[in-house]
C-alpha cells in the first residue's frame, strides 16, 4: 500500500478560491484537496473540472469530490426528487472523472422518524435503488464512490450511521467492490457513539476516504483535530481529510507546520 494523501475539504465558508486553497494546504505540507461539488458554486472564479486537473497537477495534490447532500435526498419517497438526486451525483461523477479525482464521497439518504411505516420502507428502497444507479454509473465513469457513514440524528432516519448498516446498503448493490467503497467519518461516529475501529474491522480496504474532526460526542461540530496520527496508522484510507469550519482550523490540524497566510476573502470583489 502506498502512503496515503493528507488534505482537507474545502468549504464555502472559507470564501476562497479554488488555486488559494490549494496554495494554502501546501504549504502547511498536505497534499490533497476534497471539494464539495454544490460549494465550489459559491466560491469566486470556480474553475470546470479540467482547470481543477491542470491545478491539481501544478500544485501537486490528489483530489476527491463530495456528492451535493444540501436540498437533495436519494431516499426520498417522491422519485421526482429521488431522481434528481441521482442525476446530480451522476454530474459530480462526470466532473470527478474530468479533475482525475480518486473517488467521489456520497451520503446514504435520509426520512423523517415520524412518517408512517409505509413511507418509510419505500424510502429505504429509493435509497437503495439511488445508490444502485449512481454506483453503476461511477462503475461506468471510472471513478468510485464512496458512501459515507452519517451521524445518527434526532429527526431523521439515516441509513450508514451503524457498519451494520452500512454493510447492508453497499451489500444490496450489485456493483464491483472496486466502485463502490466506504468513506470512513471519524467525528461520524463518535456522534453515533461508534468506535471507529468498528468500521475498519467491517470494511477494511474498502474504506478509499477518512474524514477527520473532532467533537465532544453530543453533536456534529467539526473541531480541529491535531491528534490525528493514530488515525492515519490504523485506518487502510487512501485519502485523510480534515473536514472544518474555518481555514485557520485547518492549519490548526497541522501544528508542526509553520501557518501560512490565509488565502485572501474574494467573495465581495
Amino acid at each position: 500500500m502506498t502512503d496515503p494523501s493528507v488534505g482537507a475539504a474545502m468549504d464555502v465558508r472559507f470564501g476562497t478560491t479554488v488555486e488559494g486553497f490549494m496554495e494554502y494546504v501546501t504549504a502547511l505540507g498536505l497534499d490533497h484537496v476534497e471539494f464539495k461539488r454544490e460549494y465550489l458554486a459559491g466560491h469566486p472564479d470556480t474553475p470546470d473540472p479540467g482547470r481543477i486537473a491542470e491545478l491539481a497537477e501544478e500544485y501537486g495534490v490528489s483530489i476527491t469530490y463530495h456528492a451535493p447532500f444540501r436540498n437533495w435526498n436519494p431516499g426520498s419517497f417522491d422519485d421526482t426528487v429521488r431522481r434528481d438526486s441521482v442525476a446530480r451525483v451522476k454530474r459530480t461523477l462526470e466532473a470527478a472523472a474530468i479533475a482525475g479525482a480518486e473517488a467521489v464521497v456520497v451520503h446514504g439518504g435520509s426520512v423523517p422518524h415520524r412518517y408512517p411505516d409505509w413511507v418509510r420502507a419505500c424510502s429505504r428502497e429509493q435509497a437503495r435503488r439511488s445508490l444502485a444507479e449512481c454506483a453503476e454509473y461511477a462503475q461506468y465513469v471510472g471513478v468510485p464512490l464512496a458512501v459515507e457513514n452519517q451521524p445518527r440524528h434526532d429527526e431523521k432516519r439515516r441509513y450508514t450511521t451503524t457498519p451494520d448498516e452500512l454493510a447492508t446498503l453497499l451489500d444490496s448493490v450489485d456493483v464491483l467492490d472496486e466502485y463502490l467503497g466506504v468513506t470512513l467519518d471519524v467525528g461520524h461516529a463518535a456522534v453515533s457513539d461508534e468506535d471507529w475501529r468498528a468500521f475498519v474491522d467491517r470494511f477494511g480496504d474498502r474504506i478509499r476516504v477518512c474524514h477527520l474532526h473532532e467533537n465532544d460526542g453530543t453533536s456534529d461540530q467539526h473541531e480541529p483535530l491535531p491528534d490525528h496520527g493514530r488515525y492515519l496508522e490504523e485506518i487502510p484510507a487512501d485519502q485523510f481529510v480534515f473536514e472544518m469550519k474555518s481555514v485557520a482550523d485547518v492549519g490548526s490540524c497541522v501544528p508542526s507546520a509553520e501557518a501560512p497566510p490565509e488565502p485572501v476573502v474574494r467573495i465581495d470583489e
